[in-house]
């Protein structure tokens, strides 16, 4: 169940809640409550597991250009070897495949930054939803907690 649906559900009941008369505190359905709370401990690890598969597709992304960048060097190697039949030729060839191979290792190396960005504001904006929900949990917490200790104080 997405984790957002269940922030509001959690409001929701909030808002349902009978006020206490002269107090910032509510009454709330514990039954209801203590579901929501089961259902959101289901739900956070599902979203660390998409914060996983998203590292997961980082690092596919990575070795797929790893692995085109070595294809790309091997094929510059390669052509090298084929036109080795003059000096001015093989310079030529040298200077060439040195600019392929740099060239991929620049293109590899942005492929990598820009993986690393992705996942880099991927993982940070679950960090921030994550925070947020543990923040609006714990003032529930502490609202339902309040409230008991009104409830036996009186």
């Amino acid at each position: 169940m997405d984790i957002l649906h269940l922030v509001d559900r959690l409001e929701e009941l909030f808002n349902e809640s009978r006020p206490i008369w002269l107090t910032h505190s509510v009454i709330v359905d514990e039954d209801r409550m203590l579901d929501l709370i089961d259902q959101m401990r289901v739900a956070i690890p599902e979203e660390i597991k998409k914060a996983q598969q998203v590292i997961a597709q980082r690092d596919r992304i990575l070795a797929q250009a790893k692995e085109e960048a070595n294809r790309t060097i091997a094929l510059a190697r390669e052509k090298a070897e084929k036109t080795l039949e003059d000096n001015e030729i093989i310079q030529s060839a040298k200077m060439r495949a040195e600019e392929i191979i740099n060239q991929s290792r620049q293109e590899s190396e942005i492929s990598q930054r820009e993986a690393d960005n992705y996942i880099l504001e991927t993982l940070t904006g679950l960090e921030l939803h994550l925070d947020r929900l543990i923040t609006q949990v714990r003032n529930g917490i502490k609202s339902l907690q309040d409230e008991i200790y009104a409830i036996h104080k009186e």
